[in-house]
């Protein structure tokens, strides 16, 4: 079974998700958006792959994690990995709204 969606940790205050965020929301892959402060188990995942730190943007695609990735080495995970995403892409929307 392949994978469906890009899991995106991320907390309040860091400039480095809101960028990244900002990026995925304009790709329209699928992502699921993680806040680590209100989700301890997304904390200890993220704990897990970063040698004990709550470092965000943290991605997951499948079981492989990037930290603090660009959206070009994301997107070269993705056509090497999980090309089926690019199948899942929504068109991007004016404004946000809550994707979630």
């Amino acid at each position: 079974m392949g994978i469906d969606t890009i899991e995106f940790y991320w907390r309040p205050g860091c400039p480095f998700c809101a960028i990244l965020r900002g990026r995925l929301r304009e790709s329209g892959l699928p992502v699921r958006e993680i806040n680590i402060w209100e989700d301890s188990e997304a904390a200890a995942r993220v704990r897990s792959v970063n040698q004990g730190n709550e470092t965000v943007p943290t991605v997951f695609i499948g079981d492989r994690a990037l930290v603090n990735p660009s959206m070009d080495e994301l997107t070269a995970v993705i056509e090497r990995e999980a090309p089926e995403l690019f199948d899942l892409a929504q068109p991007a929307t004016q404004g946000y709204g809550s994707r979630h």
